[in-house]
């Protein structure tokens, strides 16, 4: 089918269903939601069998639901209505929500139902994570069954529908430190994650908050007051509830009269809050040993498993939006550092659960921008040597295997970062984006020149940079960006423990340092970093400021002015 795709935003569901639809075979066109005159003219231009609507903030005109079928994804069983369904299931402690495609009519979320899925909420999961995840899956699955049906020629069945509920409150969602247990503050930033986040009163400024994560006990919870901090962790700072107490991993103040400096833009507390910098650090060990007590939370945990001689680390990093600041990359190399100086046979990078790395910080760079005797293009610099840095840890790492294994999303540096190790493991649903130009042109680094051609080769390294689209997990498994696609998260270990206890590791090994060393004296990567870096200084400091431009429209999430011609083929 020809299947125009109708969306505020190129998001991640969007992408998700752009990617599986093509691998279908369907001829996939994509317009962002401008203006009902943009719309019409893409429905003449793309000629679709139908219209595909997965993430809208305004009607489709009636000119067009009028004369072909529209399929709105609501993010809801058949019969919710309203723009924030999912903020609400989260926000009332549901465990079974649903996914809807419907057919386009005058009433908002109303009309006759083509498909439903039903999914599970999994305990913790925020906002964000349910979204890419869970209810993509569902999604997918419904916007399939719908395909078919009308394919079919059959017809949508009616559904009473439930009154239309509006946005969550604010106020329902509003965090009051002294009655509040930390359970009611964990069910409110996760239900608002990724926006608007849950407001707050926090260090004597109105804040949003976001990436909440509980606190196991401590004696000093007892002697400090609901609303205060006591330490900080990496990102994040502590926080004392009406019992206990949370990690706050981000942050956010709004605009306004009186406002920070950094108002406006989503960031760890200890960057955002100058007085969060000056707190108390709690460390914590890196691991513990099997069976023992499990760590207070961190955005980095490392564990093995297997019997000597066959053991496996597994360093996972969880940075919220998958963004490495230059304090998250240096963390994580330390880490890697010190998971290197462990008796083990494979190494694992693991990423986040929910997604594996999207490249450097945009937020932290526009802050820096803000900041005196900085600027965003030092900033730029430094978050990029940042990661080269880790990611030439990686491919140094010559005495056992490097495994990547993508759980969540990938895109930009956060893609080059996976391909720095030996293999690469990806689950299905996963979407990668491995190009930069997307940014404003970005050449890029992460020493992506050495480590793309040598998997792919130069022309089809050219060729993927070039098309700047999405690609899911069986085009990136076909393409040779990843060696395999694996079911869940126990196949990632089981496959990472096989490899292991391979008799013929030794012999992988060797064979990899002797190619290391042979790649460093045909080309030093010192020369691919230094001829990466003076692309990006011109990115960063030359007379075209496209990514400055494209960081700053990201940052603030201003809207399409018109719809990239890589997605609207259509207008070419």
């Amino acid at each position: 089918m020809r299947v125009l795709l109708l969306a505020h935003s190129f998001n991640s569901l969007t992408q998700r269903l752009f990617v599986e639809l093509r691998e279908r075979g369907h001829e996939v066109f994509v317009e962002l939601d401008i203006a009902d005159s943009v719309t019409e003219e893409a429905v003449a231009l793309a000629r679709p069998d139908v219209l595909v609507a997965p993430f809208l903030k305004r009607r489709i005109p009636a000119a067009v639901w009028q004369r072909l079928p529209c399929l709105v994804v609501h993010p809801g069983p058949a019969g919710d209505r309203g723009p924030a369904a999912l903020d609400w299931a989260l926000l009332e402690g549901r465990t079974r929500w649903g996914v809807t495609v419907l057919q386009a009519d005058g009433e908002y979320d109303a009309g006759p139902v083509w498909a439903e899925q039903a999914f599970e909420i999994a305990p913790g999961a925020t906002k964000s994570a349910v979204y890419r995840h869970a209810l993509a899956d569902a999604a997918l699955r419904a916007v399939l069954q719908a395909l078919q049906a009308i394919e079919r020629d059959e017809k949508p069945r009616q559904v009473v529908p439930e009154p239309l509920r509006g946005p969550v409150p604010a106020d329902q969602r509003r965090i009051d430190w002294s009655r509040d247990d930390a359970a009611t503050v964990l069910c409110r930033v996760r239900s608002a994650d990724g926006a608007p986040g849950a407001k707050a009163w926090l260090a004597g400024r109105a804040l949003r908050l976001f990436d909440v994560h509980p606190a196991t006990p401590h004696a000093q919870d007892a002697d400090t007051p609901p609303g205060q901090w006591m330490a900080r962790r990496g990102p994040a700072v502590r926080v004392r509830c009406a019992d206990g107490a949370v990690w706050i991993g981000a942050v956010r103040e709004d605009e306004g009269d009186g406002a920070a400096p950094t108002a406006g833009l989503k960031l760890p507390p200890t960057m955002a809050l100058p007085e969060a910098a000056a707190l108390p650090e709690w460390p914590q060990s890196l691991w513990t040993d099997e069976g023992t007590a499990p760590l207070d939370w961190d955005e980095l945990r490392y564990e093995e498993f297997g019997p000597p001689g066959a053991r496996v680390g597994w360093l996972a990093f969880d940075v919220h939006n998958g963004a490495l600041g230059e304090r998250a990359s240096a963390r994580l190399l330390a880490a890697w550092r010190e998971a290197c100086s462990r008796d083990t046979q494979v190494l694992v990078l693991a990423g986040g659960a929910d997604q594996f790395c999207n490249g450097i910080h945009l937020h932290e760079i526009e802050a820096a921008a803000r900041r005196a005797n900085d600027s965003a293009a030092d900033a730029s610099m430094r978050s990029i040597e940042a990661i080269d840095d880790l990611a030439l840890a990686l491919i140094d790492t010559t005495d056992r295997l490097v495994v990547s294994t993508l759980r969540g999303n990938a895109g930009a540096g956060g893609c080059f970062l996976a391909l720095a190790a030996d293999e690469v493991w990806s689950l299905p649903g996963v979407v990668l984006n491995p190009h930069y130009r997307n940014m404003g042109n970005l050449h890029g680094s992460e020493y992506w020149t050495f480590l793309l051609p040598r998997r792919i080769g130069l022309d089809a390294s050219a060729s993927l940079m070039r098309g700047r689209l999405p690609m899911g997990a069986a085009e990136a498994l076909r393409r040779g960006l990843v060696d395999a696609v694996l079911a869940d998260e126990a196949a990632l270990r089981a496959q990472a423990a096989a490899l292991a206890a391979d008799a013929a590791l030794p012999q992988r090994i060797a064979a990899k340092a002797a190619r290391r060393a042979a790649d460093e004296a045909r080309r030093p990567l010192a020369e691919y970093r230094a001829d990466e870096l003076a692309a990006m200084r011109r990115n960063f400091y030359g007379f075209d400021p496209s990514y400055h431009v494209a960081r700053h429209h990201f940052v603030h999430r201003k809207p399409h002015a018109w719809t990239p011609r890589h997605l609207a083929t259509h207008r070419r």
